[in-house]
C-alpha cells in the first residue's frame, strides 16, 4: 500500500509580494469592522472603539465613545501600514497590521504647542468591551460595598499644581458599564465610557484631539478618590462625593471671566476667512440683537452644535457672528465650514486670540448674546443645543427685542 503525504499550509490573510492592487484589497478587507483600540496612557490602558468601513468607495474610520461617533478625515494603507488622519486636530493614528489581519501596533501623535504628544496604540479586531475585567485578586477597593453603583450625581474636586477646580460628575451605570461625563465651569470632559467593579471606576474617551483617562476607588465614606491623565503628560488627582440632582456645584461662567471693556461692550475687527476685513460694527449688525459664536475646526464640541446653528440661520431667527479661534493651519476654518456648512452672517479670523483677551473666552464653543447697543448680555459655555436655545437663548433674544 502506498501512503500519500498531505501537507497543510496556513495561508496568511495579508498577502506578501503579490500584485500591489491585490495586497491593498486584502488589507482593506481585513480592516473593515469594529476594533478595540487602546492608547498606552501614563495611567494605564486608555481604550476606545474604532469602526472602519467603506463609504462612497473609500475606507473610512469612526471613533466610538458611548453614543458619540467622531469622524476622521482619511484612512490610507500602504502594504501593511495603516494611517488614520484627523487633519483638523493635527492628529493621526499610525500602525502596522498583523499578518492575520487581527491586530494593529503603532502610535497616536498630535501636534501641540511646543512639540508633539505621542502615545503607543494597539488595536484588536472586535469591539465587545471597553476595559478588561479586573482579575481576581487584582486592584480593588476594600470599601467597594459602600458604593454599590456610581450612577447619579457627584460633586468633584480636581487638584493639580495650579490649584483645585470644582466639577460635577453625571454617570449612568448598567451592570458594570458606566457612561456619562464630568462638567466644569468652562466645559466638560466629553463622552466618557468605562466600568465600575470591585469598587474601582475606570472611564476613558478619545476623539482625536483629547485622550482622557479617569480612575478612582470607592472610599469608606461612600465617596471616590482617584487620578486623571490627559494625553502623555498631564496628571491630576480628584475626589468625589455624592449629591442630589438639584445641588449646584459649578461656578457661574459669567463671573469667572469678564470682557476687558468695563461696560461689557462687544468690539471686534480682524481678517475674515477670505482675506478681507470683518467688524462687529458692520452695518448688518447695527441696531440688532446678535448671537456671537466662538468656534474652531479643532473643536469636537463645535461639531456637536454646528448643525443646529445652521438650522437657526436657515430660519433667519438671529444674525450669527462667528469667530474662528486659535487655528493652527491656514485655511483650516474655511475648509471646516465648507464641509459642515456656514451658518454665519460674517466670520472673523482670530488666530492671535484677541477674542480671548477682549471677551474672556476660555475655550470653544462659547457664545454671547449682544444687544442692540453692542453690549454683551449673556455668555454660554459649551455647545448650543435645542434645549439651551429653547429654554435660555431664544427667550432672552426675544426679551431684548422688545421696545
Amino acid at each position: 500500500m502506498k501512503w500519500v503525504a498531505v501537507v497543510l499550509v496556513s495561508i496568511p490573510l495579508i498577502a506578501c509580494g503579490g500584485p500591489p492592487e491585490v495586497d491593498q484589497i486584502l488589507v482593506a478587507d481585513a480592516l473593515r469592522g469594529e476594533w478595540r483600540s487602546v492608547l498606552e496612557s501614563p495611567g494605564g490602558d486608555l481604550p476606545f472603539g474604532l469602526r472602519i468601513g467603506f463609504t462612497e468607495g473609500r475606507l473610512t474610520a469612526v471613533i466610538l465613545n458611548h453614543n458619540e461617533e467622531v469622524p476622521t478625515s482619511s484612512v490610507s494603507v500602504d502594504s501593511d501600514r495603516v494611517v488614520i488622519e484627523m487633519d483638523w486636530y493635527d492628529s493621526r493614528l499610525e500602525g502596522r497590521l498583523s499578518r492575520d489581519g487581527l491586530r494593529i501596533d503603532g502610535s497616536w501623535t498630535k501636534v501641540i504647542p511646543g512639540g508633539v504628544a505621542r502615545l503607543g496604540w494597539v488595536a484588536e479586531k472586535n469591539y465587545s468591551r471597553r476595559f478588561e475585567e479586573l482579575e481576581a485578586g487584582g486592584v480593588s477597593s476594600d470599601d467597594s460595598t459602600l458604593v454599590e453603583s456610581v450612577g447619579g450625581h457627584w460633586k468633584i474636586a480636581m487638584s493639580d499644581d495650579g490649584g483645585v477646580q470644582e466639577a460635577r460628575g453625571e454617570f449612568v451605570q448598567e451592570g458594570r458599564r458606566v457612561t456619562g461625563t464630568i462638567l466644569t465651569g468652562t466645559g466638560d470632559y466629553r463622552f466618557l465610557e468605562g466600568s465600575y467593579e470591585s469598587g474601582v471606576l475606570r472611564l476613558s474617551t478619545f476623539d482625536g484631539a483629547h485622550a482622557f483617562l479617569f480612575q478612582a476607588r470607592a472610599t469608606a465614606d461612600g465617596g471616590l478618590v482617584g487620578d486623571f491623565w490627559s494625553r502623555d503628560s498631564y496628571h491630576a488627582t480628584w475626589t468625589a462625593e455624592r449629591i442630589e440632582a438639584d445641588v449646584q456645584v459649578l461656578p457661574d461662567p459669567w463671573n469667572e471671566v469678564v470682557p476687558t471693556a468695563a461696560d461689557r461692550s462687544f468690539r471686534f475687527s480682524n481678517d475674515d476667512l477670505t482675506g478681507g476685513t470683518v467688524s462687529s460694527s458692520d452695518q448688518r449688525f447695527e441696531g440688532k440683537v446678535v448671537l456671537v459664536n466662538i468656534f474652531g475646526s479643532w473643536c469636537v464640541a463645535c461639531q456637536q452644535e454646528h448643525p443646529f446653528l445652521v438650522t437657526i440661520q436657515d430660519q433667519g431667527l438671529v444674525p450669527i457672528f462667528g469667530i474662528d479661534w486659535r487655528e493652527k493651519k491656514p485655511g483650516a476654518g474655511a475648509k471646516w465650514l465648507a464641509r459642515y456648512g456656514d451658518p454665519y452672517t460674517l466670520v472673523g479670523d482670530d488666530p492671535e486670540s484677541k477674542a480671548a483677551i477682549a471677551f474672556g473666552v476660555t475655550g470653544a464653543p462659547e457664545s454671547f448674546i449682544v444687544d442692540q447697543k453692542g453690549i454683551i448680555r449673556y455668555k454660554h459655555i459649551g455647545p448650543i443645543t435645542p434645549k439651551v436655545w429653547d429654554q435660555t437663548l431664544w427667550p432672552l433674544i426675544q426679551e431684548l427685542r422688545k421696545p
